[in-house]
């Protein structure tokens, strides 16, 4: 049987959008992982879910430290959510956005943060500011209006009530756990022949999306990886036009690591929005096997600038 991966994928966009999202990335991650699909794809950092979604694993356990994004996909998962549903709610929604301007959009923010529904998720992380995901100290959702009182336009609805059924669809065809729990955990219950993605907050460009993460945290986190029994892959940014990250060099020398070009168009501003080297970190390292031996393939590619970036990948709205 030849292996799950590496193949080509898609990039399909899932219905929740955060900063540093991996979509347009995914056929670079999945073509550069090696893995025979025996065991469940496990994610401590799931964010957005672009990635599972895309690779789409028989088997998979899905993990993350935002409550608010796991109750989503679980109720995406159990039908209390689907395209109908989200079609009406953002109607209706968005007739009252229309009509009452950022007024209604603060309500719903207040009324979120009450209850955490995840259908005022969808609305506020569509109606913010630049499609940020960030949370207080209290872990009140706190990103102000895009300014757009027209947001919810019908094309606009129908394109995340198919993202809604295309998610959906392929949640309910596999045997996917959604679990909202620390990472340390998750790395706990992973088995040989499991592959583990990890997509944490990049250390030193962090910006507030749930829970802070500090230098000593990744660190924690590059330690236990390494110690991982199965095969693992893990993003990271290697470097930017201002500086390297010195986290690769310090935690992953020897171990083989992916590279490409990417452009970040999610971020709270223009500071932020850049084109950046991407790397990918394949474990285990040469000379220690973990169900079979890593191929050895480095890929380098420049750093682009952002005009360069920005014709290469479409733009999102600035909301």
């Amino acid at each position: 049987m030849p292996p799950f991966l590496p193949r080509r994928t898609g990039a399909h966009a899932p219905p929740i959008k955060i900063q540093g999202i991996k979509t347009r990335l995914v056929p670079w991650i999945a073509e550069s992982i090696h893995w025979q699909g025996d065991g469940r794809w496990v994610e401590p950092f799931m964010g957005s879910c672009a990635v599972a979604l895309n690779i789409a694993p028989a088997r998979a356990l899905l993990a993350d430290s935002n409550p608010h994004i796991v109750r989503f996909y679980q109720q995406l998962q159990n039908g209390a959510i689907d395209a109908r549903i989200v079609r009406q709610f953002l109607e209706e929604e968005g007739a009252a956005l229309l009509r009452k301007g950022e007024t209604h959009y603060y309500d719903v923010r207040d009324r979120f943060n009450a209850r955490g529904d995840p259908l005022d998720l969808l609305f506020l992380n569509r109606a913010c500011f630049n499609g940020m995901m960030r949370f207080n100290g209290k872990g009140h959702f706190n990103v102000p209006f895009c300014r757009k009182p027209e947001r919810f336009r019908p094309a606009l609805i129908t394109r995340i009530c198919n993202q809604i059924a295309w998610a959906a669809s392929i949640i309910r065809e596999n045997d996917w756990v959604f679990k909202w729990q620390p990472w340390p955990d998750t790395l706990a219950a992973v088995a040989p022949g499991d592959f583990v993605y990890l997509d944490p907050p990049y250390v030193g460009r962090h910006a507030g999306y749930h829970s802070q993460w500090e230098a000593e945290q990744a660190d924690r986190l590059a330690h236990a990886v390494k110690g991982l029994p199965t095969r693992f892959a893990y993003s990271m940014w290697k470097a930017n036009r201002y500086r390297s990250n010195a986290h690769l060099p310090k935690h992953f020398a020897g171990y083989r690591i992916e590279t490409t070009a990417h452009f970040y168009h999610l971020g709270a501003s223009e500071r932020l929005r850049n084109g950046m080297q991407e790397a990918l970190v394949i474990g285990p390292a040469a000379g220690r096997a973990a169900c079979g031996p890593t191929p050895q393939a480095p890929v380098a590619s420049s750093l682009p600038s952002q005009a360069s970036a920005s014709s290469w990948f479409s733009r999102p709205s600035s909301c």
